[in-house]
């Protein structure tokens, strides 16, 4: 039957001193809960229940745009074991192997859970647990085993006696497949009888070892992918570790880093052969980037499209396609659905927004391009805007090929100027220009003799 998840992130997380949820708090480029929802969603699981809680707005926002994730609330919060209750009940779930995993384990692998699930999948246990012996056991629940080998029970750190503290050494750390039939046939047999009084989820090892049902043990050995999250120093880490198991993964497939420790890439980002990652780049989102690239320095791209052979030196982009051979930086900002095609040039201090910039066309410096549809092979002039609002509206402006626009040129949309045009230096286009024609708007120039000098004799004379 399909698998389906459980993803418990109903608490508050007060030790990250927030106004925010924990899970919501990101980790690289996404919340927390993401990363899960990510993994279990990679392992096989069709259908995705998130139980929220404090901040469960917030949270259900985020989610919201995840399509095969829905929420569930747990409007009083008594227990791991309430909260997966509570989700079974609000969503029928009573068949098919089922996943639960915490919304701030973010670093488990989509493997590592489809190991996890085989038991129960193959209808030899009724539950499964991740287990793994770490040096320092403190504040994890322990594992107790048969002679078979079978998971008798869990005991939570705090109802430890301290010879089940000092002996026992497979611990538990917040992974659990079970039989969806059976954990909604017995979970109502948890009890609140332990130190906080809450429903363990932990105890239905113990419930369904009493109907002679079996739990099994899974082992790992990376104790990385465990790690939770429950204050900020620890979220750094993780983020550490995020960044470590990627960069290595796009430099084992031919990607180049100066230095791996300054570069941070997105867990669905993809980046081609012979690619350059300079230090304080920045890959996010759904980017893509193509072979034989330079990225960086100081280059942020959040849902771009980068073809082959693109620099891109001190560059934000968001949400921009960039074709191949298009040299833009340093100091540029691309957004809006900006597009830059075949071999064009965006230069020093350029901002482009929502606009397409035709292929070999040039805007060297210092100029904003808002709106506009320019052709092939434009030259715009340093200081140059296209005055693209009017206080109400987003205007347009149209640019022919082969146009050359002079340096501190305003275009007030809406207005086109026609293919082979020459706009003079310092214009105001307010009329559309006519193909090949030349547009100039200047005030005529006046120079009057010896005024510069006249003037400061009368204002000395003046102070005296």
């Amino acid at each position: 039957m399909p698998m389906t998840a459980i993803i418990l992130a109903a608490g508050e997380g007060t030790r990250m001193k927030s106004r925010h949820p924990k899970v919501m708090h990101k980790l690289l480029d996404r919340p927390l809960v993401s990363w899960v929802t990510r993994a279990a969603r990679e392992a096989g699981a069709e259908r995705i229940v998130v139980v929220v809680g404090h901040g469960a707005d917030e949270v259900r926002g985020h989610l919201a745009g995840e399509k095969d994730v829905e929420c569930v609330e747990q409007t009083e919060r008594l227990g791991t074991g309430h909260a997966v209750r509570v989700a079974l009940e609000a969503t029928g779930i009573s068949a098919g192997p089922l996943l639960v995993l915490n919304g701030d384990g973010p670093l488990v692998e989509p493997d590592t859970l489809r190991r996890l699930i085989a038991p129960v999948a193959d209808g030899g246990s009724a539950a499964a647990i991740l287990t793994w012996t770490p040096e320092d056991p403190t504040g994890y629940g322990r594992l107790e085993f048969d002679a078979a080998g079978s998971v008798v029970r869990i005991i939570e750190q705090k109802d430890c006696t301290p010879e089940q503290a000092a002996g026992l050494t497979a611990c538990n750390p917040g992974f659990y497949a079970f039989d969806a039939e059976q954990l909604a046939a017995h979970i109502g047999e948890l009890s609140t009888n332990n130190a906080q009084h809450e429903y363990y989820l932990t105890d239905m090892v113990s419930v369904l070892r009493g109907h002679s049902l079996n739990v099994a043990a899974v082992k790992t050995e990376d104790a990385d992918e465990l790690l939770g999250v429950n204050d900020r120093a620890q979220l750094a880490e993780l983020t550490r570790l995020a960044q470590e198991r990627i960069n290595e993964r796009l430099m084992s497939e031919g990607v180049t880093m100066l230095d791996p420790r300054t570069v941070w890439v997105g867990p669905d980002v993809t980046v081609g052969r012979d690619t350059v990652l300079l230090p304080m780049t920045m890959l996010w989102g759904s980017t893509t980037v193509g072979e034989e690239c330079e990225i960086g320095p100081n280059t942020r791209l959040t849902d771009c499209t980068v073809a082959d052979h693109v620099s891109l030196e001190e560059t934000v982009g968001v949400d921009v396609t960039i074709e191949r051979d298009v040299t833009c930086g340093p100091r540029a900002y691309l957004r809006g659905g900006a597009h830059v095609l075949e071999g064009a040039h965006v230069g020093t201090h350029v901002e482009i927004k929502n606009s397409t910039i035709g292929r070999g066309s040039k805007v060297p410096h210092l100029s904003y391009i808002g709106d506009c549809t320019m052709g092939a092979g434009v030259n715009i002039g340093g200081g140059s805007i296209t005055c693209n609002y009017d206080g109400v509206h987003k205007n347009r402006t149209t640019i022919g090929d082969n146009v050359f626009v002079g340096s501190d040129t305003m275009m007030v949309a809406p207005v086109t100027i026609g293919d082979g045009a020459l706009v003079g230096a310092s214009s105001c286009v307010t009329k559309d220009v006519p193909a090949d024609a030349l547009y100039l708007e200047r005030a005529e120039q006046r120079i009057v003799e010896g005024y510069a000098s006249r003037r400061l004799e009368r204002l000395k004379r003046d102070e005296a």
